[in-house]
Formats: structure tokens, C-alpha cells, sequence
């Protein structure tokens, strides 16, 4: 991704980081849904993807009654 380029469209906050929105639209994550097939231990295997940013989607996750596939 060079400078031009958009960032990519997700339902993500920008609290999570321009290259953990990025990295998870890179591997296929980009809506709330998506993300309830996956683990947070899964997601920090991605690159920019830290505890801060797992911490921030869980609350969110939360807030729209979803949760990570392992409960979480």
C-alpha cells in the first residue's frame, strides 16, 4: 500500500491502527461478523495486530452482542 492508496474499507475503529485495519483486510477481516469465526490468539498472529487492538474489537464485538468464535 503506498500513500495514495485508500485504506481499506472496514467496519473497524480507527482506534485499532491504520496497519491492524489494514493487515486484517489483508487477510480477509473486515466486518464485525468476520470475526466471530476467528480466536483472538488467531488474530494476533497478524502483523499490527497487538492486545490493544483485540481489546478494542472485543469491546465491540460486545457491544453488538457478537464474540470471538472461542467465546471471548
Amino acid at each position: 500500500m503506498t500513500a495514495q492508496e485508500p485504506a481499506p474499507e472496514t467496519e473497524f475503529p480507527r482506534g485499532i491502527g491504520k496497519v491492524a485495519t489494514r493487515e486484517l483486510a489483508a487477510n480477509g477481516y473486515t466486518r464485525f461478523a468476520h470475526l466471530t469465526t476467528t480466536t483472538p490468539a488467531e488474530l494476533l498472529k497478524i502483523h499490527g495486530v497487538g492486545r490493544k487492538s483485540i481489546s478494542i474489537l472485543r469491546e465491540e464485538l460486545a457491544g453488538r452482542g457478537l464474540s470471538f468464535a472461542d467465546g471471548s
